[in-house]
C-alpha cells in the first residue's frame, strides 16, 4: 500500500468510527431544542392563565356598575335678570360644557305658570353621573375648560352686589335599583305644552323613608307607572340634600290634561289599592312636595 493509499484509508477509517458518536450528538441536539420548545411552550400558556386568573379577579374584586346617581340644582331666583343671567350661563356654558365632559342628556326645568309660588322664583337643572368619582370630578374639569369659563365669564365672575341668584341648592341622588339609569320622554307636544312632574317624598325615619323606597321597587310601584306609561325619568334616593330623610322621583305627560288623566288611572287602578292597603306599607311619608314644570328650550331632557 503506497502513502496516498494510506492515507486515504485512514480517513475513512476515521469518519466510519466518529459518524455515529457525530449522529447520536445530532440526536441529542434535536431532542434537546425540542424539550427547550415544550417548555416555552408552557411558559406561554402559564402566562396566559395566569393573566386570564388576574382578569377574572379584578373583575370580581371591582364589581360593575350598578345604577347612576343624580344631582338636582334648584336655583332660587328674585328677579328677571337674575333669571336671564342663570338661563345663559346653562346654556352658552354650562350644558355645553356637560356634553364636553361625556354627558350627554342634561335636563333645565321650570315651573309652571299655574303655579303662582314658584313660577318665576326656581331652575331646575338634572344631571346623571355614571359615578360618584364623576360627579366629584366635574367641578375640576370645568376648571380647566377654557370654553366654559369664557362663555359662562358674566356669570362665574359676577360681583357680590350683582349675585346671578339668591340661593342655589345641590340634591345628590343614588338611581333605585328597578330603573337603574335615566330614560329620556319623547313626544310630540312642544316644550311649552309638556309637564315634567318632580315629586319628593320625606319619611318620618331612615327607616320608614326605606320602607317607602321598598314599595317603589319590591311592592311594584314602578311597574303600574310603567304599566299606566307614566314616562319616568328617573327614580332617586337623595344620599344629600336639605330634605331627608326622603325620595324624589321625575315622570312626564304630553300636556297637562295627559298629566290628570294618568294620576287618575293611578290611583283607580287595583294594584295601587292592593298595594296601598299592605300593612307593612302603612304611614311610611311625612309630606309630599309636587313642582309640576315646564322644560327649557336649550333642555336636553
Amino acid at each position: 500500500m503506497n502513502v496516498r493509499s494510506f492515507i486515504i484509508f485512514r480517513c475513512h477509517h476515521f469518519y466510519d468510527n466518529r459518524l455515529p458518536a457525530v449522529k447520536s450528538r445530532l440526536c441529542h441536539l434535536k431532542t434537546f431544542f425540542i424539550f427547550v420548545g415544550t417548555i416555552i411552550n408552557l411558559m406561554n400558556i402559564l402566562k396566559t392563565l395566569l393573566l386570564t386568573s388576574i382578569v377574572l379577579l379584578l373583575c370580581h374584586a371591582v364589581p360593575a356598575q350598578k345604577g347612576e346617581f343624580y344631582e338636582i340644582k334648584v336655583y332660587t331666583i328674585s328677579s328677571v335678570e337674575q333669571e336671564k343671567l342663570v338661563d345663559e350661563y346653562l346654556e352658552k356654558a354650562y350644558l355645553p360644557a356637560l356634553h364636553r365632559a361625556g354627558i350627554k342628556a342634561v335636563g333645565v326645568f321650570k315651573p309652571i305658570e299655574a303655579d303662582t309660588i314658584n313660577f318665576g322664583k326656581k331652575v331646575f337643572v338634572l344631571t346623571p353621573f355614571k359615578s360618584l368619582d364623576q360627579f366629584v370630578s366635574l367641578p375640576g374639569i370645568l376648571q380647566k375648560d377654557q370654553h366654559y369659563r369664557a362663555a359662562g365669564q358674566p356669570y362665574i365672575d359676577a360681583v357680590y352686589t350683582n349675585p346671578p341668584f339668591a340661593r342655589l341648592e345641590s340634591i345628590l341622588l343614588k338611581a333605585f335599583k328597578d330603573m337603574p339609569f335615566m330614560e329620556v320622554p319623547k313626544f310630540a307636544t312642544p316644550a311649552h305644552e309638556r309637564i315634567y312632574e318632580l315629586r319628593s317624598y320625606e319619611g318620618h325615619t331612615e327607616k320608614i323613608s326605606k320602607n317607602k323606597i321598598h314599595m317603589f321597587n319590591e311592592g311594584g310601584e314602578i311597574v303600574l307607572f310603567k304599566k299606566l306609561e307614566f314616562n319616568a325619568v328617573f327614580y332617586g334616593e337623595v344620599l344629600a340634600g336639605s330634605h331627608m330623610p326622603n325620595l324624589m322621583y321625575m315622570t312626564t305627560f304630553a300636556d297637562r290634561a295627559s298629566r290628570d288623566a294618568h294620576w287618575k288611572s293611578f290611583v283607580n287602578a287595583p294594584e295601587w289599592k292592593a298595594m296601598s292597603s299592605l300593612p307593612e306599607y302603612q304611614h311610611n311619608m311625612l309630606r309630599m312636595d309636587i313642582y309640576l314644570l315646564h322644560p327649557a328650550s336649550y333642555s336636553d331632557i
